[in-house]
């Protein structure tokens, strides 16, 4: 994509953009929310669609003139339905958080409560931090995972469940490596007669593709993001039962939101069927292959993963026994310096601020959309642990730039003609 209109009307614009589209051409997205969509997400996502109101839902819109949003509405439904078989799909919230808060306006009055995942544990915002909307509206308990194996506390979770006797029981994370037992989950709730949510906002693909368990048909509702493991345009999801099919629709709009994001939609529906063809089976695996190598390989150089390894798409690796004066903020600045950009994370029994924490994460789906294999993440891993060991060593970091370079060079995300490779 050029921005050559851009430049003639917003020169220091296109500056940034052009800088951006350099910055992930020239270093390797580890952010295990990120990924790279292919051309024909950003030429949807860029489409004359964003001209176009369409509240409403298709067929019913309160503005004339949708009859192609209505159309690009049903196929990213369609699609979305095929991908993971749930009764009911809105592809309308602007993003996981969006889609969170339509579950709850449904389903929540303020002050009911809600049991989630301890936000240093591996859990979400928009779950119940006190900073964020939840944490203010409902009363919010948090259970924990297994502080000697890193792994959830499924009996410690049941046990809380029937003393909080919470309205809804909140699964899925955004730093958990492990596979999530929905089932046991849903155990749970059923036991305290809660609703039960699984935000699956960064495995979605992982589990379009069969690489990880559903909840969809096992929790009551199921929300996620739409641009990290999925690939597809931004944005948010929401799956259930067709019971409660009218209370989500009514709860997104005109409940939390006003017009949908119609050229995102459109994002959303090319890149749902991509993720239908046998290739993003293929890549989802590799996501996780790519996972355990590097978290492996991480192993190797001494460093602690949470948990002690991984079956997802990402490693949270807790610096205190490997490198206890180093926190994550050092280790992201250092990496960032040579251009691996990971993120600093709190990790289970944090004994540092958030801002400030000891672990870091670092997630394969953006490395496997450029081709990246095992061998490759080993590589990245060695650059790492060189990197994290000396983060003051600039020899050590301009030797450490020079192979990301290479790496980048070997795995573009661009052809000859300044065109995304061809993900399949």
């Amino acid at each position: 994509m050029n921005y050559e209109e851009v430049r003639r009307t917003d020169p220091a614009l296109a500056d940034a953009l052009e800088g951006e589209r350099e910055r992930q051409e020239d270093t390797l997205a580890m952010i295990a929310s990120e990924n790279h969509v292919s051309e024909a997400v950003l030429e949807a996502q860029s489409s004359e669609l964003t001209n176009k109101y369409a509240e409403g839902y298709p067929g019913e819109r309160y503005y004339a003139g949708c009859e192609y949003a209505d159309t690009v509405e049903e196929l990213a439904i369609e699609r979305a339905t095929e991908l993971w078989g749930a009764d009911h799909v809105n592809v309308q919230p602007h993003a996981g958080t969006q889609a969170n808060m339509g579950v709850y306006l449904a389903m929540l009055d303020p002050g009911d409560k809600i049991l989630s995942l301890e936000l240093e544990h591996g859990g979400h915002l928009s779950h119940g931090h006190p900073a964020n909307f939840t944490g203010q509206t409902y009363e919010v308990e948090q259970y924990e995972v297994d502080p000697e194996t890193g792994y959830i506390d499924y009996e410690g979770l049941r046990e809380h469940a029937e003393e909080f006797d919470p309205d809804i029981v909140v699964s899925g994370y955004s730093a958990y490596p492990r596979e999530v037992d929905f089932e046991r989950i849903q155990a749970a709730a059923d036991a305290v007669d809660a609703y039960h949510l699984a935000d699956i906002a960064h495995i979605t693909g992982l589990v379009a593709a069969g690489v990880h368990e559903s909840p969809v048909g096992v929790a009551d509702f199921v929300t996620g993001s739409t641009h990290k493991t999925i690939r597809a345009g931004r944005g948010g999801i929401i799956m259930c039962d067709e019971e409660y099919a009218d209370a989500i629709d009514a709860s997104v709009f005109p409940g939390a939101q006003g017009g949908p994001l119609m050229h995102n939609v459109a994002g959303k529906a090319v890149g749902f069927a991509e993720a239908l063809s046998p290739e993003f089976e293929s890549y989802a695996r590799q996501v996780v292959d790519n996972a355990e190598a590097l978290g492996a390989r991480l192993q190797e150089h001494g460093f602690s993963l949470v948990s002690g390894g991984t079956d997802t798409h990402l490693v949270l690796v807790d610096l205190r026994d490997s490198h206890p004066d180093t926190t994550g903020t050092v280790a992201e600045e250092a990496l960032e310096a040579v251009g691996i950009v990971l993120n600093k994370n709190t990790v289970p029994g944090e004994t540092r601020s958030p801002f400030d924490p000891s672990g870091i994460r670092a997630g394969t789906p953006a490395l496997t959309t450029r081709g990246f294999d095992e061998a490759a993440c080993e590589r990245v891993a060695d650059l790492i642990y060189r990197v994290v060991d000396s983060p003051d060593d600039e020899a050590v970091k301009a030797d450490a730039e020079a192979e990301v370079e290479a790496l980048c060079a070997e795995y573009p995300l661009y052809d000859r003609e300044g065109r995304l490779v061809d993900f399949e």
